[in-house]
This record gives structure tokens, C-alpha cells and sequence, in this order.
């Protein structure tokens, strides 16, 4: 029998609405006890690990809902061990992969496979996404049913979207059959074109082709009218854009069954960080974010830096603003990474031939403390419920609580602790990263998973 006390710490649990001083107990992987008498409740003649957590909050374990792992097939990018060793740096113990693989997750051999591979190499806990359509071609439907049986947890076509209204119609019919949720990513092929970052003012001052914020609300609007119609829930990825989140806003209020997440790059930077006109600083000691107005000295980050493409891409400064009003006000209730890892000579080309995506596992949650919760936008329980009990209820996992008798999967974090962001003590296999060298605010001090320490400052 192995047992594990969390001493001291200030624990979070928002699924049961706990925040309080307390210790922790944890014996052979489940948690046995939450107050000041846990130790009392250590079974006979067993003398526990101790950590000793004063000073810092204890929460359940985290979960990202949107992890591309590239496997199989793309593991030069990123494989399951490296990118769950990245996770656990920053305090996940669960992820959620996505299907967009070589080949593609859209069958049940597929499904098999990564968890297998999981069950081998992974640290931390890797739930699997099945495709909506084979070959995540747009063009006909997966076998949804088949998907569900080997063990998925969603069903989304992320990388790319099903642009066919009735075919995503017909998807949504069978997920809502086989009770799975469907991911979708958010993006109208037909008025984005070519477009290759935010059009706007600075996607015309940098000759680079626009992506109008239209792109994205279009698809918006049309899953919040199939899941009106199907009753089945539509979980809106990475949203970007003010229209995306007011057409969001008004459907939940209408108990639309939808719902969305915000990842750290677009509440953190807009698209004026391609034009290097964008500055990050610390000023009395306090993390702040602002924008290049004469006053500062401008950045050292590069034009055309391709590590700040993505997609979506980074928006304007409105649009940004509307995501962080979102989260604070509940319409966005998750946070997520869309960690996508690429090989450096990949990023290394013109800003039009490069691919979109950055990596996010290891800063994702400092951003989140640094522009959520010491901006007072969100309280520290509100926080890390969108990474804890609103994720695992999407999903169905019986993750995300401190309840008595669950898996201790557990997060310690210090939400004050200054640290800086280097290249070198990365865990991903790629650093297309554009946050190295940035001071952040706020990290996780522990990873547990199963009642095991994987990760430890």
C-alpha cells in the first residue's frame, strides 16, 4: 500500500465547490481524505510520501481538451512521450489528442493503436478523438458508432472542418445517438480562402493574404442552428473572433446545446504581433500586458515571425478583448492549448509557406493566471474550473474532482512564482513557440497522476 499527504496547501476543487486549508491524503492512487485530521487517516503502519504544499494551491489534476500528439505518423513533429512529458510540465495530467494524424484516427484500428501506444509511453493520462469523416476528407462519415465502442471521447475533424451543412447535419444526428460530443473547428473554406493571417490593418500594411473574422462566425452560426435542430451538443474549438462569442452568448442563453474554448494566443496577442509592434512588460513588479504606443521601447521580435501563425490566427485588439469578456463571463467555459508542435525547418520559410500552429502545453497555464486571474477577471476557483470540472463534464470523464474515492490526479501550483519561459527546458520535440524568453507569472510546482509524482520543480 503507497500512500501520499499533501501538506499544508490551499485546495481548489470547484466540481464540489471546495476552498479551504487542507491536507491531502492519497492511498494506492485514489484520494482517501480532504481536511486538517487526513493524516489521522492513514491506514495502520503506513508512513506516507509528504509534500509539503504551503504556500501553494492543490486542485485537481488539469485537462486539455485540444492536444495534437502526431501520432502516428508525424513523430518527427511530437510523439506521445515527449508531448505527455510536456504536459506534465505544465500541469496537465490529462489530455485529449486529436485525430488529424498520419493516417487518420477515423476507424477503430486507429483508436486502438494510440491508446496502446499511450498505455505504453505516456506519463500522463491520453483520452483519443475519433474523426467525424474518413480521411478527415469532409466527404463522407466516419463510423461513428464503431468510434465510440473502441473508446473515444469526441468526435471532431479538427484541422479541418466538415463544410457541408447536411453531412455535418447527419454527424451530429449520430453522435447524439452514440452520446458523443462533437468537436468542430471553425472555419468557412469559401470566405477564407487563401488567407494566411487577421485581415485587417495589419494583414494590408505586411502585403500578407486576409482571413476575415467571417470565416469563423459563419460556421458559428451554422452549428448553433444544427444543434438547435438535433439536440445534439456542438463544442465550438479555439474561438477567436467578437462575432464568434456574441452569436455563442445569445444561442446558451436560448439553451442551445453549445459551448466553446479560448486558447492562451488569443487572449494574449493580437495580430499586431506579426508586424513586431506588439510588448510585453513587467512594471512594478507586476505581470501586464500592453501595446506598443511610443512609450516602450519596441520589441525585438521579428516581422513575419512564422511562430505567430496559426490558426485561427491571432485577431485584433477588439476581438481579443470580447474573448477575455467571454471567459470572465462564462459564455467561454474552457481553456485549452491546441498544443500543435512542428519541426523547426518547417516554420523556418516564408510566412506564407509555413504551417499553422505553435506549441502550448508548458505556458499555457501561466498565460491563463497572468491575464485571467491577476487581472482579477477571474477568481482562482474560476480559473481552474475551466481546466478541471467543465472540461471533464464535456467530455464524461471521471476526472477533474477531489472527490473522496476519485483518481488523484492533482495539480500543486504556485500562481505567483516568476519564472522565464526558456527554449532549452522545453519537453515538446518542437519549439515553434513564440512565448520563449517571456517572464511569466504563475506555474505548476507538481504533477501527480494516479497517486504518482511525474513532474516536480
Amino acid at each position: 500500500m503507497t500512500s501520499l499527504l499533501l501538506s499544508g496547501g490551499r485546495v481548489i476543487d470547484p466540481a464540489n465547490g471546495l476552498d479551504l486549508m487542507a491536507d491531502v491524503l492519497v492511498v494506492d492512487g485514489k484520494i482517501a481524505a480532504i481536511g486538517p485530521d487526513a493524516r489521522a487517516k492513514l491506514p495502520p503502519d503506513n508512513t506516507p510520501t509528504e509534500l509539503d504544499v504551503r504556500g501553494q494551491v492543490v486542485c485537481p489534476g488539469l485537462i486539455d481538451l485540444h492536444v495534437h500528439l502526431r501520432e502516428p505518423g508525424q513523430s518527427a513533429k511530437e510523439t506521445i512521450a515527449a508531448g505527455t512529458k510536456a504536459a506534465a510540465r505544465g500541469g496537465f495530467t490529462s489530455v485529449v489528442c486529436m485525430p488529424n494524424t498520419t493516417p487518420a484516427i477515423d476507424n477503430a484500428g486507429q483508436v486502438a493503436l494510440v491508446r496502446e501506444k499511450a498505455a505504453r509511453d505516456a506519463i500522463v493520462n491520453v483520452y483519443v478523438t475519433g474523426a467525424i469523416t474518413k480521411g478527415i476528407a469532409g466527404e463522407e462519415l466516419a463510423p461513428i458508432g464503431s468510434l465510440k465502442s473502441a473508446g473515444v471521447v469526441a468526435i471532431t475533424d479538427d484541422g479541418h472542418c466538415v463544410q457541408s451543412n447536411e453531412l455535418m447535419r447527419r454527424a451530429l444526428e449520430y453522435a447524439k445517438m452514440f452520446d458523443l460530443p462533437i468537436m468542430d473547428h471553425c472555419q468557412d473554406y469559401a470566405l477564407v480562402t487563401e488567407g494566411v493571417m487577421h485581415e485587417g490593418y495589419w494583414s494590408t500594411v505586411l502585403g500578407l493574404r486576409g482571413w476575415p473574422a467571417a470565416g469563423e462566425d459563419a460556421i458559428v452560426a451554422r452549428n448553433i442552428l444544427l444543434a438547435e435542430l438535433t439536440g445534439a451538443h456542438v463544442h465550438c474549438q479555439h474561438l477567436g473572433t467578437a462575432g464568434s462569442v456574441r452569436l455563442l452568448r445569445e444561442a446558451k442563453q436560448r439553451g442551445v446545446p453549445i459551448s466553446g474554448e479560448a486558447c492562451c494566443h488569443h487572449f494574449t496577442l493580437t495580430d499586431a504581433a506579426i508586424a513586431g509592434s506588439e510588448k510585453f512588460w513587467a512594471a512594478d513588479g507586476k505581470a501586464i500586458f500592453g501595446y506598443h504606443d511610443g512609450g516602450y521601447p519596441r520589441p525585438s521580435w521579428p516581422v513575419y515571425d512564422t511562430n505567430f501563425k496559426m490558426n485561427p490566427p491571432l485577431r485584433s485588439a477588439a476581438d481579443r478583448e470580447a474573448i477575455l469578456e467571454a471567459l470572465a463571463d462564462g459564455t467561454l467555459e474552457i481553456l485549452a492549448s491546441d498544443h500543435a508542435p512542428h519541426c523547426d525547418f518547417q516554420k523556418e520559410v516564408e510566412f506564407d509557406y509555413a504551417p499553422f500552429g505553435i506549441t502550448g502545453l508548458e505556458n499555457e497555464l501561466a498565460l491563463s493566471l497572468m491575464q485571467l486571474y491577476h487581472t482579477k477577471r477571474l477568481s482562482l476557483p474560476a480559473l481552474i474550473e475551466k481546466y478541471t470540472a467543465n472540461p471533464a463534464r464535456l467530455l464524461r470523464l471521471k476526472k477533474g474532482t477531489l472527490s473522496v474515492g476519485a483518481d488523484a490526479d492533482i495539480t500543486v501550483l504556485d500562481p505567483d512564482r516568476e519564472w522565464v519561459f526558456e527554449r532549452k527546458d522545453t519537453a515538446s520535440k518542437s519549439q515553434n513557440n513564440p512565448f520563449y524568453g517571456w517572464t511569466l507569472k504563475g506555474c505548476a510546482t507538481a504533477t501527480i497522476v494516479g497517486g504518482k509524482i511525474v513532474w516536480r520543480i
